[in-house]
């Protein structure tokens, strides 16, 4: 199975790299079985602090299962999650998690998370979530 960690997810294994969560992250790209979406890509890449960091991330990056879709495709989808959330009195904080819930409805993949927002995602539209 695999799965599509968030940024919150991401950050965890970065700053600490031996929680059980980032032993887990280890263990499932050793697998190959972690899948990363253009939003994730860009919001740990923007958290870079300098340029040889952001180069070695890229690259490391760029090895994962990358989910791919029409920008176009994308943005309406997610616009379309925030509204029908909206429209049911549920404010999401970060439209990019629509994004990311998005290609995680797509492509049939359960998100990783640490952010509540995935949750309410859980409990109104088809979006899978991973629990460790």
């Amino acid at each position: 199975m695999y799965v599509l960690p968030d940024t919150s997810i991401w950050i965890s294994f970065f700053n600490e790299p031996s929680s059980p969560n980032s032993e887990r992250m280890s263990k499932l790209i050793l697998e190959d079985r972690v899948c990363i979406c253009p939003t994730v890509h860009q919001e740990i890449l923007q958290g870079t602090k300098d340029q040889q960091r952001f180069q070695i991330l890229s690259e490391k990056l760029a090895s994962l299962n990358q989910l791919k879709s029409d920008p176009y495709l994308a943005a309406s989808g997610a616009a379309q999650i925030y509204s029908s959330l909206r429209q049911k009195g549920v404010t999401i904080r970060k439209s990019n998690d629509c994004l990311i819930a998005w290609y995680a409805i797509k492509f049939d993949i359960p998100v990783w998370h640490n952010d509540r927002d995935f949750d309410l995602f859980a409990s109104y539209i088809l979006l899978r979530t991973f629990n460790i």
